[in-house]
Formats: C-alpha cells, sequence, structure tokens
C-alpha cells in the first residue's frame, strides 16, 4: 500500500480517463463477492438510477483505478457488516456529475472522525479484526486516485428515524461521460461539459 501510494500520482498523470459504464462494474463486484460468499456473510446489492440502454451511466475514469477504489469500499463494507447484512451499490446521475455510494449495516462512523478515515494510516477496524491486517491507507489511496480524475470521496452515517446511526455510506462523485447520437445514427462519447 505504501508503495502504490508513493507511485500513484505519477501513474495517474500518465492515464487517461475513459468512459466507464457503472452498472455492470457494480454487477461484476457483486457476482465476485457472492461467489465467494459463505452462509450469513453480507450480501451485495446493486441499484442504478438514470441508467438506460440509450443514455447509458458512464463515468470518466482509469478503469483499474475506479475498481481498486469500489474493492476497497466494498471490502470494508463487508468488514464492517453484521451476519446477512446488506451492502448497497448506487449510482444516479448528479448535472454533469455521477454519485456512487456504497453503503451498509454496519456500527457506522464516529462522527467526529468522518474526515479523519481519510487520513494516511488511519484505521478505525471492527474487534473482530485481528491487530495489523489493514495499512490504514486504503481510503487516503482512494481519495487521492478520485482527485486525480477529477473527482472526490465523502463519507456520512446513515440514520433511523429515532436518529440512531443505522450503518455507512461513502459517496464517490465523478464527471459523467455522456454518449450521444451523431447523424449515421452510430453513438460516440465525450466527457460532459
Amino acid at each position: 500500500d505504501i508503495s502504490d501510494a508513493s507511485r500513484l500520482d505519477a501513474e495517474l498523470s500518465r492515464a487517461q480517463a475513459e468512459p466507464i459504464s457503472v452498472t455492470p462494474l457494480f454487477a461484476l463486484l457483486a457476482e465476485m463477492q457472492q461467489a465467494t460468499r459463505k452462509e450469513h456473510d453480507p450480501v451485495i446489492l446493486t441499484e442504478s438510477a438514470g441508467d438506460t440502454p440509450d443514455n447509458p451511466l458512464q463515468v470518466m475514469a482509469v478503469e483499474d483505478r475506479l475498481v481498486q477504489v469500489l474493492h476497497n469500499l466494498t471490502g470494508n463494507a463487508l468488514s464492517f457488516s453484521p451476519p446477512d447484512g446488506k451492502i448497497i451499490l448506487r449510482c444516479e446521475p448528479k448535472g454533469n456529475m455521477v454519485e456512487l455510494s456504497v453503503s451498509d449495516e454496519g456500527p457506522g462512523i464516529p462522527p467526529a472522525k468522518l474526515d479523519s478515515i481519510f487520513e494516511r494510516f488511519y484505521s478505525e477496524r471492527p474487534q473482530t479484526e485481528n491487530f495489523g491486517q489493514h495499512s490504514g491507507l486504503g481510503l487516503s489511496i482512494s481519495r487521492q486516485i478520485l482527485e486525480a480524475m477529477h473527482g472526490k470521496i465523502t463519507a456520512s452515517n446513515r440514520y433511523n428515524k429515532q436518529g440512531e446511526i443505522i450503518g455507512a455510506c461513502f459517496y464517490v462523485i465523478l464527471p459523467r461521460a455522456s454518449v450521444t447520437k451523431t447523424p449515421q445514427g452510430a453513438q460516440h462519447k465525450k466527457q460532459a461539459q
């Protein structure tokens, strides 16, 4: 993780962002988790709003790095989720941006730590995990990746009607890639202005 973090800026400055379809990417992550899921492990569900065949929901991103961010967020959600918990991957358009979210049913994030969790070497792990399994760099690296792709990441807690924390949610915002029809009927992709 330390090595990855140190070479990340140079690598991302050379990488070319491309239109990435979000819904199939979410489906792949859910399918991979389902393939290795044991009884009573949390399950990953997906939701897509505003995604149609004529206008697929796409972001401008470096695919392998976006997968790295989503893998990190789903991995964290899995480790904090209760048995049989639900993790929801959701995407929806927000103007010329797309919001991707990963929510869980875990204990949430200490409210005073909602910003600190993105600092290098910060780790707030469940007591059931062995010490030393995590570097505390995953969320910091995720933020670094997203900022290089002109995006951002934030976190919040989910609350019930009684005001009790019922989980955490991470929001990833990335530029939307638009698909427009050309006069010949073919599609071409461009980044939304």
